[in-house]
Formats: structure tokens, sequence, C-alpha cells
């Protein structure tokens, strides 16, 4: 498995302006219309405007991460889609993700913590809970060891990680450089997602990994990106 994870330039150039009135667009909410059965995993709400919500699925009500105006999702549950056969690179690019979605959930946790006025951190940090949800749901399904569980805020186990999310945090030392670090994680993920899609043949990862690409690219629109 190959993944070259660069901190990308964009941390030194910053981010306009215009990110920072991104993040008033984004806003909680959602209800969706799903089979959703209670106590089991994650609903991927399709808005019925230009966003999709991401959202816990219970009994078919979630919690939706939408960008802009109102809508109500339809809940696609896990347990509603087919499994299928990975490969060994297959499954280790599923447990790499869920570090992936563990740094960018406990980097905007920390993002949030030093710029306050920044509501994107916030929000987003939310969105990335059930995303890491999601991957770890498919980890149970396809039982393969997650490689973040138990582990703190800011650890990892893969010094790849480690390393990425540590010079992130330590280079976002203004609110523009900031919202860059946000740029070069949702381009990272956009770019594995993409990467790990090609030729996987799982219904339920190629449906789960498609909503989380889409989410990674409104995050990213809302960094500025």
């Amino acid at each position: 498995m190959k993944r070259n994870i660069a901190i990308v330039g964009g941390i030194a150039a910053g981010v306009t302006a215009i990110a920072l009135i991104a993040g008033p667009a984004i806003a909680q909410g959602g209800s969706g219309n799903g089979n959703g059965r209670a106590g089991n995993g994650y609903g991927v709400g399709m808005m019925q405007d230009t966003d999709r919500g991401m959202m816990n699925s219970s009994d078919g009500q979630g919690n939706g991460m939408r960008m802009g105006g109102g809508g109500k999702g339809t809940g696609l549950n896990i347990d509603s889609l087919a499994s299928g056969t990975l490969t060994v690179d297959q499954k280790a690019n599923l447990a790499s993700m869920a570090e992936e979605e563990k740094l960018a959930h406990d980097l905007y946790v920390a993002l949030a913590t030093k710029f306050p006025d920044v509501q994107q951190f916030s929000r987003i940090s939310r969105a990335e809970t059930h995303h890491l949800d999601a991957v770890r749901a498919l980890l149970t399904r396809y039982d393969i060891a997650d490689p973040p569980a138990g582990l703190a805020e800011g650890e990892f186990a893969s010094s790849r990680f480690q390393s990425l999310y540590d010079s992130l945090l330590a280079g976002a030392t203004t609110q523009e450089k900031a919202l860059a670090a946000g740029v070069t994680v949702e381009q990272t993920d956009i770019a594995d997602l993409t990467a790990d899609l090609k030729g996987i043949t799982a219904p339920d990862v190629v449906s789960v990994f498609t909503h989380l690409r889409t989410g990674s690219e409104h995050h990213l629109a809302a960094f500025g990106g």
C-alpha cells in the first residue's frame, strides 16, 4: 500500500478571507427517513438541496451535517448494504483510513480550541466523528483491526500520521494557517479516497468511501480550498 502524504504549501500561503465566512453556511440539521435500526451504525443522508448529509442512523433520524439550506435526507444504513471481498491491500487501506479520519477529527478539535472564532473547526470535527464511525463499522464487518482504537486525541498508531498531525498543528500559528491546515487534510483525504476506490467491488465500502469523499469536498470548500 502506498500513501504519499505531504504537507502541502497551502499552510505557508494561507487562505483567503472567503474561507472565514464559509463557516456559518455549515449548519447542523437534517433528518433521515432511513432504514436504520437502533444501535446500528451509520447513515448517509442525501440532501434535497445541493449538499449531502452525513448522519448517525438509529431509527432513521440523524444529526446531519449540511452546508446551506435545509433539507431532509434518506438514511442509508451500512447494514442495508451488501458486503463483498477485499484484497489484503484494500483491507490495509481501510485500516489506514481510520487513522486518517481520526487525524482530521483530532486536528480540528485542537484547532477549534486554539481558534474558537473559526466555526469551521468545531462543526466539521463533529462530521469527522461520523466519518470515523462509518469506517470503524466497516472494520468490524470485515474483521480488520482498528489501528487507532483506544488512543487519545492527537495520538496515532503510525509514525506517518503522527508526524503529519504534529506538523500541521505546530504550523497553525494563525487563523489563515489553521484554515490552510484544514485544506491540506481534506485534499489528502480526497486523494486517498479516490485512490482507494480504484478496484474495489465491495458495495458497502464503495458507498461509504464515495460519501466520505463527497463530505471531504464540502469540507474543503468550507476551508477555502
